[in-house]
């Protein structure tokens, strides 16, 4: 019983001591929180990625079909609202952002997939 206390009362001991041990990795307040900053930075960058490419007025998937009408068939942009950039664009209200996070969404994965080839190949 008594060598059991000794090892909690040395437990409790090393825990307020101000020795550090040598072997112990030293973490810098800055950067931990440069990376909490920097996290929520990218989150941040991808939550409007999506949302701009998904969901702003009607996102990029509901313009795709009518688009493809217009073009490969006889119909009008007025058929689907369109009466002249920027007053009423109908359905198509929102492409340039939609397109916008389409290209962003393009190059980051353009350079994700560079670096991990880089990563595996060396």
């Amino acid at each position: 019983m008594q060598k059991i206390i000794k090892n909690v009362w040395l437990w409790i001991q090393d825990i307020f001591s101000d020795e550090e041990d040598p072997n112990e990795p030293i973490y810098d307040p800055v950067h931990i929180a440069s990376m909490i900053v920097l996290t929520l930075f990218g989150i941040s960058i991808l939550f409007w990625l999506f949302w701009s490419l998904l969901i702003y007025k009607g996102g990029l998937v509901s313009k795709i079909i009518p688009f493809l009408s217009v073009i490969f068939t006889s119909k009008t942009l007025a058929d689907f609202g369109y009466e002249g950039y920027p007053y009423e664009m109908g359905i198509f209200d929102g492409w340039i952002t939609n397109v916008a996070a389409l290209l962003f969404l393009c190059f980051l994965v353009w350079r994700v997939v560079k670096v991990l080839k880089r990563k595996v190949a060396g």
